[in-house]
C-alpha cells in the first residue's frame, strides 16, 4: 500500500544553518497542503501565514517590492513522483514551479513515516514535518 497517498498539512519546515542555528524561511508557524494521488501526481504550496497584504486587491497595481516579498514568502510545484522503498526516497517529477528553473528537474527527498507524520528531507539541513488529514 503507499503510505503517501492523501492529503497533509505542513506543521514546520527547518533549516539548520552551518553554525548550528535554527531557520525557518517560511516562518514559525507555516501553511502548506502536500497532496499525493494514488495515480503517481502530487502538488504542494507552502507560504509564511504572515504575510503582508499588498497596497492594491489588483497585483497588476501592487508596487513591485510588494509583489516580491508575496512572491519569496510563498512556493508552490505540482507533477508525478515516484517512491523508492529501498533508498527510503520519493522523487517528485516537477511539471510546473513557482520558481521556472525549477520545471522539468527532479527533486528527490529522504522520507521517513511515523504514525500519521511524514518527514521529507530535501537535503542534509532542511527538513520538512506533514501530518496527513485526508486519505489513507
Amino acid at each position: 500500500m503507499n503510505n503517501f497517498v492523501g492529503t497533509w498539512k505542513l506543521l514546520s519546515f527547518e533549516e539548520i544553518q552551518p553554525d548550528g542555528s535554527i531557520n525557518r524561511p517560511y516562518g514559525q508557524d507555516p501553511v502548506g497542503r502536500l497532496i499525493y494521488d494514488a495515480s503517481g501526481h502530487m502538488a504542494v504550496q507552502i507560504m509564511r501565514r504572515d504575510r503582508q497584504l499588498l497596497s492594491s486587491d489588483d497585483p497588476q497595481q501592487a508596487p513591485p517590492e510588494e509583489i516580491k516579498t508575496a512572491v519569496e514568502g510563498f512556493t508552490a510545484f505540482f507533477g508525478t513522483y515516484e517512491i523508492d522503498e529501498a533508498e527510503k526516497t520519493v522523487t517528485h517529477h516537477v511539471e510546473g514551479h513557482v520558481f521556472p528553473n525549477s520545471v522539468g528537474r527532479d527533486l528527490k527527498r529522504r522520507f521517513e513515516f511515523s504514525r500519521d507524520r511524514l518527514t521529507l528531507k530535501p537535503s542534509d539541513n532542511r527538513t520538512l514535518v506533514w501530518q496527513r488529514i485526508a486519505g489513507s
